[in-house]
């Protein structure tokens, strides 16, 4: 399976890189191919390690102003012409969706891979790996935004929210039919 993980190019606390790293040694392990922004910075330098590491392939897509901090040695790497066209290819190329902590960019990838499914535009499984709390307000948001009748759809059928990253890849694996 291509899992694409929208997540920071931060550097960031170990209470956010080590659940990072054990999801990616778990995506490796599991066969499946990492699809993500192609950074070789800060938690999305953990993650391609983790996968690399565990036996995964790498799908970067970067752009052309990151080309600079894209990862060598991914087993395939794109360069975007803008952020528009990055977001655009990486759901394209991808099976499924985590969203992993991050700042307003993952926040844009993650409103725009919700508003495709609220309407019906991709089936895509999607998981937001709630690490730590960091999105315990945007869940909220979330459950408000279903209770006060803006979402056409129920919450559940646009994201899948997860504790662990176990939990995020098992989510997975059972809506794709790999397990």
């Amino acid at each position: 399976m291509n899992i694409c993980v929208f997540l920071s190019a931060a550097d960031l606390d170990e209470r956010y890189t080590r659940p990072a790293h054990e999801f990616a040694e778990l995506l490796g392990k599991g066969g499946h191919t990492l699809v993500w922004g192609g950074s070789d910075v800060g938690l999305m330098k953990v993650v391609a390690d983790g996968v690399q590491e565990a036996g995964g392939r790498l799908l970067g897509v970067s752009v052309g102003f990151l080309s600079a901090k894209a990862r060598p040695g991914a087993d395939e790497m794109v360069i975007a012409a803008d952020l528009a066209e990055r977001k655009r290819l990486l759901l394209e190329k991808a099976d499924a969706v985590v969203i992993m902590v991050g700042g307003t960019g993952t926040l844009d990838e993650a409103t725009e891979i919700l508003e495709l499914k609220k309407h019906g535009r991709t089936d895509k499984p999607v998981v937001l790996l709630n690490t730590a709390g960091f999105y315990d307000g945007l869940k909220e948001q979330f459950r408000r935004m279903e209770d006060e009748g803006f979402l056409p759809r129920p919450l559940s059928e646009l994201v899948f929210f997860a504790e662990e990253p176990v939990g995020a890849l098992a989510y997975l694996e059972e809506s794709v039919g790999t397990r």
